[in-house]
């Protein structure tokens, strides 16, 4: 039975993230044997998590996925405990109190927070589209996001912050806001992303600044910028060959495990192997897209878009941090960058877009059965 679900997957699908995840571990290999002299802690690492990840995956994409919209209200308001909790008992990792230590271990349950959102929007928008007023769900819906980005933004976490207000603007334009309500949508976030200036600390302003002229302090904050920048640029074509990375090889490219893998990779495979993600990410996207549009009720198709949405929120800013044209945000790589937490959730994410084709499959076979 359990080989009959495995049939039924998005087998482009998983094919696609496979590639995606020999790369990222090619990448932190040639990265871990340049800081030890051998192949340890962080690529081996990566493999136990890529491992764990595919467990829950495959448990993600069995199981009736419903249940999801069943406990979406629990699974908000236990996320929001769990922040509570970061905040006052978290480690503070490069400047965020946003990990829970555990052993040799570090979880970072923001990353959680982004697919908890996603879940209970799907929920709250599909059974309250026809009880609410397209305004009152507007506004119940905002409230209930701007609760879980006060906790990070407490953190203080500014671009996963950014992340779940992108969740939400994406899943109220997916759920058919009219032209009025869109307006006031789009009005709202020009003003939380304004607003957010006056609460940000000196540091993340000028990553800020940095986009514009990371030049004025190359030594200082822009020095993280400037040396992604010439990471990507000096790759050229063809790259310097895995593990034969300058900027990465001699520990100039700060962060390169994680916020600059993609800068490792460019250096190392130089354009085409930077192309080569790029499609597979635009692949990625088409697919994940096809699934949403395969689903088979309201809340499986705002499920599919919220993860859509995510991936795509990280995957811009991330490589736009790499090549100089965002913020340093300390969002990572979906699929590539070093860290358990985003490497199990993006799995996770993975296992229910799975389960959604899977089960709308089974149904389109069940009734061609049927109609003979």
């Amino acid at each position: 039975m359990l080989f009959s679900k495995f049939l039924k997957f998005d087998w482009t699908l998983l094919v696609v993230i496979s590639l995606l995840l020999a790369v990222g571990l090619l990448a932190l290999y040639s990265i871990s044997v340049a800081d030890t002299g051998g192949a340890t802690s962080i690529f081996l690492k990566q493999i136990t998590f890529a491992i764990l990840g595919i467990i829950i995956m495959i448990f993600f994409a069995s199981f009736n996925y419903h249940y999801l919209r069943s406990y979406s209200t629990t699974i908000y308001f236990v996320t929001l405990f769990i922040l509570v909790l970061v905040l006052i008992w978290g480690s503070v990792v490069r400047g965020t109190s946003g990990w829970i230590e555990i052993g040799a271990f570090h979880i970072q349950p923001v990353e959680i927070a982004k697919l908890a959102l996603i879940i209970f929007l799907a929920s709250f928008i599909s059974q309250k589209k026809s009880q609410l007023g397209g305004a009152v769900r507007l506004t119940a819906s905002f409230i209930l996001t701007v609760i879980m980005i006060f906790l990070v933004m407490k953190q203080p976490d500014v671009g996963s912050a950014l992340i779940l207000l992108g969740i939400w603007l994406g899943m109220m334009l997916m759920s058919g806001i009219n032209k009025k309500h869109l307006f006031f949508l789009i009005l709202i976030g020009a003003i939380l992303v304004s607003a957010s200036w006056f609460f940000l600390a000196d540091y993340q302003k000028d990553r800020i600044l940095n986009v514009v002229s990371p030049e004025t302090d190359p030594k200082g904050s822009g020095y993280n910028v400037i040396q992604s920048m010439v990471s990507v640029g000096s790759g050229g074509i063809m790259g310097k060959g895995i593990g034969h990375g300058s900027q990465s090889q001699l520990n100039f490219l700060p962060e390169k495990h994680t916020d600059f893998i993609f800068a490792v990779i460019a250096e190392e495979s130089g354009f085409l192997g930077s192309t080569f993600v790029l499609i597979l990410y635009a692949i990625l996207f088409y697919r994940i897209k096809k699934i949403a549009e395969f689903a088979e009720d309201n809340f499986s198709y705002l499920l599919a878009s919220g993860i859509l949405i995510m991936f795509s929120l990280q995957i811009f800013i991330n490589i736009g941090m790499n090549i100089g044209i965002v913020p340093v945000a300390g969002i990572p790589l979906p699929f590539l960058s070093y860290g358990g937490s985003s490497l199990v959730t993006s799995f996770i994410s993975l296992g229910i877009l799975l389960n959604i084709y899977r089960r709308k499959k089974s149904i389109l076979k069940s009734q061609v059965t049927h109609s003979y």
